[in-house]
């Protein structure tokens, strides 16, 4: 996505409601002051998603290892991933205590130790992972384990954090940020989340035939996006259409619209619900 700046919007407008945000953009938002309510992992790799929350033991030699973050379109911040580390460590360690998080039993033993030891309040849930009610379902053997709820998570932490607002929170207004689901046209192939998959399973000659383009009136360009992420799209907006609250997108990108989903700026979001506290803003 291109950079655009919605915690400064909120800061500066005085919002009111609760902010629910993902791992990957705790960064983001600690940078700029804003402290969000609620933070949402659900992504059990073993290595990777620790790096959210700043890895203890990240070193030259595991990055050597492993370029799924320098090879993407990510922030700027990570552009020196050792540097980039040792201020999330830092920012992660001041600001834990301040800090909740609603963390999947999914979670690698190594996020749930860094969040442990970062002093974050930790709810803890399991993500659902077939149909509880059914004979046999892994959901329900889950449950009875651990005594911990289930909840849907759209299979991806964009998706949990939106559940976490709307159903979990019952606000009956959520704003989406940073959900895009996709990438503008002309981004490179290798800087895409899941490169390394879409070439294994089609070779790097063919990858033009399982991207997915898409046309986005509401911003009038053109993006494309991968079967996975074209997989939660469609989870997610079938999610949408079966609750109650009212759901805007205000990436103003990507492919997230379609029935039942309001497409607008984040300010015109903002001037309705800037003094109202059952607003909730996901990123």
């Amino acid at each position: 996505m291109r950079r655009r700046d919605p915690a400064r919007a909120l800061l500066d407008a005085g919002y009111a409601g609760a902010v629910v945000t993902t791992e990957s953009a705790l960064l983001y938002c600690l940078r700029a002051g804003l402290v969000p309510d609620l933070t949402v992992s659900v992504d059990p790799h073993a290595d990777r998603i620790v790096r959210w929350f700043g890895d203890p033991n990240l070193s030259e030699d595991s990055l050597r290892l492993d370029d799924y973050f320098s090879r993407q379109d990510q922030d700027a911040a990570f552009a020196d991933e050792m540097k980039a580390n040792r201020e999330i460590l830092a920012l992660i360690d001041r600001y834990g205590p301040r800090l909740k998080i609603a963390l999947a039993t999914s979670a690698s033993e190594a996020v749930a130790r860094r969040v442990h030891d970062a002093g974050m309040d930790i709810y803890w849930w399991n993500p659902m992972l077939d149909d509880p009610d059914e004979t046999g379902s892994v959901t329900a053997q889950l449950e009875a384990e651990n005594g911990l709820p289930s909840v849907n998570a759209g299979g991806n932490v964009g998706a949990a954090a939106w559940m976490m607002a709307s159903e979990v929170l019952g606000k009956v207004d959520v704003a989406l940020t940073g959900v895009d689901f996709s990438y503008y046209d002309g981004t490179p192939y290798r800087n895409t989340q899941y490169w390394r998959e879409a070439v294994d399973l089609v070779g790097e000659d063919n990858l033009d035939s399982i991207f997915i383009r898409i046309f986005n009136p509401h911003v009038g360009e053109w993006f494309f996006t991968d079967p996975a992420y074209m997989w939660y799209r469609e989870c997610l907006l079938a999610m949408i259409a079966d609750s109650e609250c009212q759901t805007s997108n205000c990436t103003e990108g990507g492919i997230l619209f379609g029935n039942n989903i309001c497409f607008e700026p984040l300010r015109e979001f903002l001037a309705r619900h800037t003094s109202v506290r059952e607003a909730t803003v996901a990123r």
